[in-house]
């Protein structure tokens, strides 16, 4: 088959193992820069030019959309999309992932446990804020950041009453969520590849720091998830329509609790913690669902 990696830098490591795996398949596997894709819609043709070709002859595509480029790279998602190519990860459900309060609304819908949030367009009043999540300390988080940028620990009043400000005052909007202390800085990543849990790895923050991001210094490690983590993660991804992702687990007193879904996770940390062939799971599922 035909398969495109859209990704903007082909020299990181998940983009280089996906073109590694679907090589040792047999495939042709390019990749191509979304934001050098010019989108040609006309009646009953729609097409997409890049650089001197048009690419009408493409089989699937594999979306590693960045968060900066959501729009137009889902744009150029939605053209494969009508141009009857396959993708690993649709456009609409992109969007529903990177826009966290749209998630945590189609989460909760679907009785799925979650850290208690709350969204307010601007308010004065940060204690009652702050009360409807169990009073601080609390994360702030902005509604689009990504590996842990745009996530603060604000741990008394005033301090969740600065950052609030600070993110009002830029026209940010953020999402105001109860501290699971429990979780002691750790959290757990399942990545699902066609709505199964292929791999698994807990995440433990750097000493001082609450976030476990692997791109902010945190470890990861092997881990058997529960039966509970297990159920939670397929049903979070089967709500949000996210056949591959990354799940993000926090494990509470009361239960794991989603933390955030991710529609581009990165291969590099799970494959190196669970030594297991993700890529190769990736390209797998294609061929199942490409004639």
């Amino acid at each position: 088959m035909n398969i495109v990696i859209l990704s903007r830098n082909a020299h990181l490591y998940s983009t280089r193992r996906l073109v590694e795996e679907g090589e040792n398949r047999g495939h042709e596997i390019e990749i191509i820069d979304p934001l050098k894709c010019d989108i040609i819609i006309e009646k009953e043709k729609p097409t997409i030019y890049y650089k001197d070709r048009y690419l009408d002859y493409v089989d699937a595509i594999i979306p590693r959309i960045g968060a900066s480029v959501t729009f137009f790279g889902c744009a150029v998602v939605r053209q494969f999309e009508m141009m009857n190519v396959f993708t690993t990860v649709s456009s609409d459900a992109i969007i529903r992932s990177r826009d966290k309060l749209r998630s945590f609304q189609r989460l909760s819908k679907a009785g799925i446990g979650m850290p208690k949030t709350v969204f307010t367009n601007y308010s004065r009043d940060v204690e009652e804020v702050l009360a409807h999540v169990g009073g601080p300390p609390v994360i702030i988080k902005l509604l689009e950041g990504t590996q842990g940028l745009g996530v603060v620990l604000a741990e008394t009043k005033n301090a969740a009453e600065s950052v609030l400000e600070a993110f009002n005052g830029l026209q940010a909007r953020a999402l105001v969520q109860e501290y699971i202390a429990e979780a002691k800085g750790a959290d757990l990543r399942a990545l699902i590849v066609d709505g199964q849990v292929v791999g698994a790895m807990k995440r433990q923050g750097k000493d001082g720091e609450f976030r476990s991001n692997l791109h902010r210094g945190g470890s990861a490690d092997l881990i058997r998830l529960s039966e509970d983590e297990l159920k939670l993660a397929i049903k979070a991804a089967r709500a949000l329509k996210l056949p591959v992702c990354g799940v993000d687990m926090l494990q509470s007193s009361r239960g794991p609790l989603i933390m955030e879904v991710n529609s581009t996770p990165g291969l590099e940390g799970i494959e190196r913690a669970t030594q297991k062939n993700i890529a190769r799971a990736i390209i797998t599922f294609i061929e199942r669902n490409t004639k």
